[in-house]
């Protein structure tokens, strides 16, 4: 029988593919070793353990089962694989009369051991097979890895009881094997054991080298600890400065370290208050392009400094297309980001009603460069205003207006994500007309459509997608071309059966055929995602028929007034309002189809009673299965995600009517991964919230199809104030619909960005 498993066993060595070859080759030999071992010893029927050592056996045999029923079944197979054979031999192990019964039946008749070594040895035997148990389905422990623990505890007992090191059986083992047999918790005496403790923090190490400052913390009496913090230290230089602040004894070995340059400037910079400002520098300061000093002065001006940091981010670009990634290159940009938004783009917002000579005094001084990574680094936060009226004419001034050179000078950092955002801001025209020849132009646009397969991440994607909702409304022209380009890269990638770049440019094609209604494309059918450019009337109704809205009010003073101008909507002809609530309203429609809109009363904000009203509306809709398709949030950006945290799952259109509600777009999703999104990336108005309500509920009520390219058309045509333009319709999401259709396609395994 047993010839008859071992030759199955073979078999599917010979069949498997290379992933699993290694690992079933190690099991077979473990396995194989262990039941030939069984072979030459039965376990007596009439086995029973002395008295004093009972308890022992009882907590061996309680392991056993534990372990057999880990797998989620309470019975006697062990199934951890689709491979059967695998299951039954690891059964075996657990099961009566297995290897572990051998064992314990071996150590309770030794006739050298004393009654103290062998309650030691029986106490370790179940301690392990309880680790095992505990974290094997947590994939600390390779469950494939049992034989070879079982067998290399047996083989360390055999080498402790006879004053021998264990260090030859631990060393070759995987890192989970060895943790698992030292887990026995019985070898500390043996010699061989802090030699093997050691092995295993470096193994761990190898295995997962972001962890390693975390598992030094407590290992710091590792002999090897200097050479396995410089092994990380380039890799990890934000960890090595936030551990070389620490005031213990690993901060303690990081700053006794003096052999290592790069260490050593790093352990400066932790020692000093300005640490963090120098941090992003580190490439250049251990390459002696740049010292502590040019920081220092440069840091007491923040204009001065941010220019300094889109230097050295212009340096680091240009080194990364060589080959040449420079350290520290992720905090840079961090750093000029957030240097970019703190320092100037939060001015210019906030300055929005002041005149232009005073609103962007501060960006004077900033180079082309300077400005496009003001840009391109606050996309989504700074202002349509701000970036059309300042930063992007002053930007193209300064660059003679000639859009290539700038690209130029800049490698093309970051290219994709600044003609997303010149498409948004609809400068795309304008910029590309900047160069010298239409066909630089069009070699620009080929290269930011093309080649995506190979970007790390999706965010290349997500900016390609965001762009054509804005192209296609303003560029009718240039939106043909860039679908023509995307087609393009979907047959060179089909052509070379590139499963990533199919996916990608499948996608997208498809989200770009879908704004054309003539197309007819299905995007639930072809992407498994719902439509982008509408929202049918059917997908807001319930099953009677009735749309359901609900609307969010504040009761603070702004809320009052926003609650009496939206009350004030609804003539008496076609709407009639129930306010006999003391909490909320409900707004019917008696003309057209049935639509449902309620509202909780702005009550006073400082008792809490709006959220009182708001909860008990909640409660009243889900008592009564009413669950609403249309959610509007009227209110502050403070109280928008208290919105959020009570919008139904159900809601499909979302408006954010406060200030910066672009910003909440990813919660909202999160919420509702279906909803279609209105938000502003600026400031929330009346003049312009008051219309898309009225031309929202009476396309409702009329039973339309919500059509956003035409909806927003008119919708403009009613909103003609200073603002609409920060208005973002659904639409121009695409950049979230395109990971979505991404996941979905790849199976939940894209990249996540």
């Amino acid at each position: 029988m047993w010839d008859l498993r071992i030759k199955f066993v073979v078999s599917i060595l010979m069949t498997a593919g290379a992933k699993y070859s290694i690992i079933l080759t190690s099991f077979f030999l473990a396995i194989s070793a262990t039941l030939i071992a069984q072979t030459g010893t039965s376990v007596k029927d009439s086995f029973e353990p002395e008295f004093r050592r009972l308890i022992n056996h009882e907590a061996i045999t309680r392991e056993q089962k534990g372990l057999l029923a880990s797998d989620g079944k309470v019975d006697n197979e062990f199934v951890v694989s689709n491979n059967e054979e695998i299951n039954f031999l690891l059964t075996r192990l657990l099961m009566k009369g297995g290897a572990i019964d051998e064992m314990r039946y071996r150590i309770e008749k030794d006739t050298i051991f004393d009654h103290r070594l062998k309650v030691n040895y029986l106490s370790g035997l179940a301690n392990m097979l309880k680790y095992v148990k505990q974290n094997w389905r947590s994939r600390k422990v390779n469950i494939l890895h049992l034989p070879e623990i079982i067998t290399a505890y047996d083989e360390c007992m055999q080498k402790d009881r006879n004053g021998q090191s264990i260090s030859s059986v631990i060393s070759p083992l995987p890192y989970d094997a060895g943790v698992a047999v030292l887990a026995a918790d019985i070898f500390s005496r043996n010699s061989g054991y802090k030699d093997m403790r050691d092995l295993m923090v470096l193994k761990y190490c190898t295995l997962h080298p972001s962890q390693t400052f975390i598992t030094l913390r407590d290992n710091t009496n590792v002999p090897f600890a200097d050479s396995l913090i410089k092994s990380v230290a380039k890799k990890y230089p934000g960890q090595l400065y936030a551990y070389a602040q620490a005031s213990d004894r690993l901060g303690n070995v990081i700053r006794g370290i003096n052999d290592d340059n790069f260490v050593k400037a790093v352990v400066r910079m932790s020692k000093s208050r300005s640490g963090q400002q120098y941090f992003p520098f580190l490439d250049n300061i251990v390459k002696g392009k740049m010292s502590f000093e040019e920081i220092d002065i440069a840091e007491k001006d923040s204009v001065q400094y941010y220019k300094l940091l889109v230097k050295a981010q212009m340096d680091y670009t240009q080194r990364a297309i060589n080959g040449d990634t420079a350290l520290a290159f992720r905090e840079l940009t961090a750093k000029l980001e957030k240097k970019a938004k703190d320092v100037f783009v939060t001015t210019i917002n906030g300055l929005h009603e002041e005149k232009d000579a005073i609103r962007f005094r501060c960006i004077q001084p900033l180079s082309a460069q300077e400005l496009y990574y003001l840009a391109v680094l606050s996309d989504g936060l700074i202002y349509t205003s701000s970036y059309t009226n300042g930063v992007y004419p002053l930007m193209m001034k300064k660059a003679n207006n000639r859009g290539d050179s700038l690209l130029l000078s800049l490698h093309f950092d970051r290219y994709r994500k600044f003609i997303s955002q010149a498409a948004a801001y609809n400068t795309l025209g304008n910029f590309l007309g900047s160069f010298p020849s239409h066909d630089d132009a069009t070699n620009l646009m080929k290269a930011f459509v093309g080649t995506l397969e190979r970007s790390e991440g999706l965010e290349d994607g997500v900016d390609v997608a965001d762009s054509y909702a804005s192209i296609i409304e303003t560029n009718p022209k240039l939106a043909a071309e860039v679908l023509g380009y995307v087609q393009d890269n979907y047959k060179r990638n089909k052509d070379k059966n590139s499963q990533r770049g199919i996916v990608i440019y499948n996608i997208l094609n498809k989200l770009f055929l879908s704004a054309d209604s003539t197309q007819n494309i299905d995007l639930t059918k072809e992407l498994g995602i719902p439509p982008v450019y509408t929202v049918p009337f059917s997908a807001l109704t319930n099953s009677k028929g009735d749309v359901i809205a609900q609307v969010f009010f504040y009761g603070d003073k702004d809320g009052l007034a926003n609650y009496n101008g939206f009350i004030n909507m609804f003539p008496g002809a076609n709407w009639a309002i129930d306010r006999s609530n003391p909490q909320w309203i409900s707004i019917k429609s008696i003309k057209g189809k049935s639509v449902i809109i309620y509202a909780n009363k702005p009550l006073r904000e400082e008792t809490g009673e709006d959220d009182k009203a708001q909860q008990a509306l909640c409660a009243f809709l889900e008592k009564n299965s009413l669950h609403p398709t249309v959610t509007i949030h009227r209110g502050h950006s403070y109280f928008a995600n208290s919105t959020i945290g009570y919008m139904d799952p159900a809601s499909r259109i979302v408006f954010m009517g406060s200030c910066g509600g672009f910003n909440l777009i990813d919660s909202i999703l999160h919420k509702s991964e279906d909803a279609h999104i209105i938000a502003s990336k600026q400031i929330g108005k009346m003049a312009i919230n008051r219309p898309f309500f009225q031309l929202l509920t009476e396309k409702l009520r009329n039973g339309n199809n919500i059509d956003w390219i035409s909806f927003w058309r008119e919708f403009k045509s009613k909103a003609t104030v200073e603002g609409f333009e920060d208005y973002i319709p659904p639409y121009r999401n695409l950049g979230a619909i395109f990971i979505k259709a991404y996941k979905h396609a790849m199976g939940d395994e894209g990249d996540n960005n």
